[in-house]
């Protein structure tokens, strides 16, 4: 085709110059040669002939131009030619080159390593189709507390709500779950969820069809199950003859129905852990409204045109009708109305939403002082590269040529920051992993995505732009004869280049002491936080958090055949001092229970705990007043219970005396129990969080625990952990402490196991997070600030050596020169700190949420933060000065 032939020419002009110029003056040559024949067999002369030829054809040096123009793209070749020319110049000065990449590499790994938390985090935390139209429907008694839905309350929804479209449902799988597999069980998370549910998500299963969309009640999805990805790779090995084959769960059997997409998840946010899904099963008090029926979290889709706010409008007065008709006056009350919100904002708290998007503002001021650095760099090369810009012009080429040729070349050096700011964003994602995994409600990707790229091919070009846009107007309008006639190194820049350079770095500084006094404050409340008293001793201690298969011990009594013979095992162990097991050790995330107490003042919420009597050794727990559990406090003795300082605080007789609480009576064990009485009072300690104070908390004794307690399924059944203090290493002790854990039940072998000072760590939370990347962020910051600072002065230095060496040779004192230099330093240094103050007074209150016992306007960081940064400043601009002050006259003069 024609137009192909015409590209080819075209591409084949561009890219191989050399041999479309040589096949043009061939044809060329060949048509003057046939004009030349022509004339000399019409009779003319040799000369004649020739003469006549070249009159005919015209000037070959235009002819030649114009050919090559129309079988070139002249702007693509243009763009082409300055590539060239920027690599070429790259490749032999890489100085200049390897220092803006790497100023600008800074800047854009911090801003993609956070963009690309974000994305995943609050722009696109749930993979499902049309995320944005999904909601959650929750009961509520009015206030922030929010109670999942009966099914008979979701089946009035569906048939009254006209906002909302396939109403879906869903709860977690009771207890701990475990998937027998061929060689060891498998601890996965289980759902029940409604058969329609996937289908409302816009996901099919990858095996199978799925569950049979049918009522719930009609029992057609009964023994099914739907295994994730991870179970059906991990477990059974990606055998595709595992539908319709029968598994085991917690002893029970199901029938493998299908098989999900690799990487779903529900709920959305655990895509790595092992999941299953069951059908929902209603027994004929679940279809009721009675206080032990099963809840549930409903899901549903917006109607076109509707909206959440229209939508909870309509479900709130939908509720109320509902609500009369709970017989309880409790139930009625907590089931008042309802909360509609969009799915994917419930999953991230407001606390980590703000302390993401207060990073993501950091790490974009960071990329602006990387590239106002580049730009200052670039505003002296195009100065040292003056008189070559006037030869140019003068020569015929455009300033908007000249504007091309610096554009060109700052894209280039971009994108080789772009792919090495990569590296580092990826490397720091995957440093900062665990901190990640503690903060976040969704795993943090370690590579970037499609859409993670294209952002990146925009920042490239905003990075461009913001760096050499300036530089590039700057060069393209210098004056052609003055550039021309100064020459030489001397040829300089101008008082007001000199002023932008000046304003440059004087931003930097001021931006750079808003990240360094941020990250100050959060510095100061990590510093505070771990010199909060916790309570309990956090060294040489080892825990595991066990998820207890409690599908084993069936029949029989957990205490007697798990944990007593789990404790006297781990107790004999080498090195290990003592041993004990509470349902969650202090600042733990894995299993808590409340309890309503009422005694004579008032009802208290509390924590409830079940603890073994050595736990007291494990983490020195002080008594307040009367005495811990010990081996006197057995199944067939009194029943008794300990509470925490708090507790005491609120019901005892004296607040003040909490020994005065010890003796009373709290609630039994169950039915046909005697009440527990009070025999001590641990002191307060840290339980949640470092930062919140101590509340209320209950201690049952593991041996009075018996299966026909009432607790005994909620505190023995579920979780566990075993803390072991040791004066052996960490990695001497697990090995030992995983086969005393296989011993006494397979699936424990594979249990979390951490160490207390970790743990504690862990529950500092974002604000750890923060400071983390903040200390990344501000130590970037005033290396590319100090950077700035030197290259300026230096290059002011080296394009005033002549005065320099006059003012020496004249008799200038050197230490006058030295003070010169300094003095210019200290302007913008002091210009900058005062900008920054500023701005450090209002970013204070940004992260005011996240500071514990320091004030957003800390005296001593308000101070530290700009002397550090006075005082590195100084340093870098002391080279330079010392260099001018050793400016040798002789040879500043004979180099020029």
């Amino acid at each position: 085709m024609r137009w192909l032939s015409q590209l080819r020419i075209r591409l084949h002009t561009i890219f191989r110059r050399g041999a479309a110029g040589a096949r043009l003056d061939d044809e060329l040559g060949f048509h003057l040669e046939k004009q030349i024949a022509e004339n000399l067999a019409a009779g003319m002369s040799a000369e004649e002939a020739q003469f006549a030829a070249l009159r005919s054809f015209g000037n070959p040096a235009l002819l030649r131009e114009q050919t090559r123009a129309s079988w070139s793209w002249n702007p693509l070749e243009s763009v082409v030619r300055d590539t060239q020319f920027a690599t070429l110049g790259i490749w032999r000065r890489p100085g200049f080159a390897l220092t803006v990449v790497g100023t600008l590499a800074l800047g854009i790994g911090a801003a993609v390593a956070m963009f690309t938390v974000v994305d995943h985090v609050l722009l696109r935390p749930v993979p499902y189709r049309d995320a944005g139209h999904l909601v959650t429907i929750q009961e509520t008694d009015g206030s922030a507390r929010n109670w999942q839905a009966p099914w008979v309350d979701i089946e009035q929804w569906r048939a009254q709500s006209r906002s909302l479209s396939q109403i879906e449902f869903s709860c977690k799988m009771m207890g701990r779950n475990f998937l027998e597999g061929p060689d060891a069980a498998l601890e996965v998370d289980g759902e029940r969820v409604s058969p329609g549910l996937f289908g409302m998500l816009g996901v099919s299963p990858a095996l199978g069809s799925g569950f049979v969309n049918a009522d719930v009640r009609s029992g057609k999805n009964a023994g099914a199950v739907m295994l994730s990805d991870a179970v059906w790779r991990e477990v059974f090995a990606r055998d595709r003859g595992i539908l319709g084959k029968a598994v085991r769960i917690n002893n029970d059997t199901y029938t493998v129905a299908g098989v999900m997409p690799p990487g779903f998840s529900f709920p959305a946010g655990i895509s790595q852990a092992p999941q299953i899904w069951v059908p929902a099963q209603l027994s004929d008090v679940e279809r009721t409204r009675a206080f032990k029926a099963m809840q549930f979290t409903a899901m549903a889709r917006l109607r076109p045109g509707a909206t959440v706010e229209s939508a909870r409008a309509e479900m709130m007065l939908v509720q109320k009708r509902l609500a009369a008709q709970y017989t309880d006056d409790v139930l009625r009350h907590d089931h008042a109305s309802v909360h509609v919100d969009i799915y994917a904002e419930t999953l991230v708290g407001s606390d980590v939403r703000k302390a993401l998007l207060a990073l993501l503002a950091a790490s974009g001021v960071l990329w602006l002082i990387a590239s106002l650095n580049a730009t200052n760099l670039f505003l002296a090369r195009n100065t040292s590269r003056q008189r070559e810009s006037a030869m140019r012009m003068a020569l015929g080429a455009s300033r908007g040529r000249l504007m091309q040729q610096t554009l060109v070349e700052g894209l280039i050096v971009s994108a080789l920051a772009v792919l090495l700011g990569v590296g580092l964003a990826m490397g720091s994602v995957r440093f900062l992993a665990h901190e990640l995994s503690q903060t976040l409600p969704v795993p943090a990707p370690a590579t970037p995505d499609a859409w993670i790229l294209m952002a990146l091919v925009g920042l490239t070009v905003l990075t461009t732009l913001v760096a050499t846009a300036g530089p590039a107007l700057l060069a393209a309008r210098t004056p052609v004869a003055p550039a021309i006639k100064q020459g030489g190194m001397q040829a300089g820049s101008s008082r007001r280049q000199h002023r932008i350079r000046g304003v440059l770095v004087a931003s930097e500084i001021a931006m750079s002491l808003t990240l360094i006094a941020t990250c100050g404050l959060l510095l100061r409340t990590i510093y505070t936080l771990r010199h909060v008293p916790l309570g309990f001793r956090t060294d040489h201690i080892v825990v595991a958090h066990l998820s207890i298969p409690s599908y084993r011990f069936t029949g029989s009594n957990m205490t007697d055949s798990l944990y007593m013979p789990l404790l006297d095992r781990v107790q004999h162990l080498h090195g290990v001092q003592s041993a004990g097991l509470m349902t969650e050790v202090p600042l733990g995330k894995t299993f808590v229970v409340h309890l309503e107490l009422a005694m004579k003042r008032k009802t208290t919420v509390a924590f409830l705990k079940t603890v073994s009597p050595d736990l007291q050794k494990v983490f020195g727990f002080r008594m307040a007043a009367g005495r811990f559990f010990g081996p006197q406090d057995t199944a067939t003795s009194e029943p008794v219970i300990v509470v925490n300082k708090a507790y005491a605080e609120e019901q005892s007789p004296d607040p003040h005396n909490p020994s005065a609480i010890l003796g009373y009576q709290l609630v039994s064990l169950g039915k046909g129990f005697p009440q527990l009485r009070i025999i001590g009072v641990i002191d307060d300690e840290r339980q949640k969080t470092v930062a919140e104070p101590a509340v209320p908390e209950v201690g049952l004794a593991i041996p009075q625990i018996t299966p026909e307690s009432g607790y005994y399924p909620l505190m023995e059944t579920i979780a566990m952990d075993l803390a072991v203090r040791t004066d052996r290493p960490m990695a001497a002790i697990v090995p030992e402490l995983r086969t005393v854990l296989k011993q006494a039940s397979p699936e424990l072998q594979n249990a979390t196991i951490t160490t207390m000072d970790q743990i504690v760590e862990d529950s500092y939370g974002s604000q750890r997070l923060a400071a983390h990347l903040l200390e990344i962020f501000g130590g970037s910051a005033l290396v590319l600030c100090m950077a700035g600072l030197y290259g300026l002065l230096a290059y002011v230095v080296s394009q005033r050596t002549r005065e320099l060496g006059v003012r020496i040779a004249l008799g200038a004192n050197r230490a006058n020169l030295l003070w010169m230099v300094l003095r210019q330093a200290g302007v913008m240094l002091f210009a900058g700190v005062a900008i920054g103050a500023g701005l450090s007074f209002a970013s204070g209150k940004l992260v005011a949420r996240f500071l514990y016992g320091v004030s957003v306007h800390d005296g001593w960081t308000m101070v530290a933060a700009p002397a550090l940064l006075v005082a590195t400043g100084l340093l870098a601009a002391y080279l330079p000065a010392r260099r001018a002050a050793n400016t040798d006259p002789m040879e500043a003069l004979r180099a020029e």
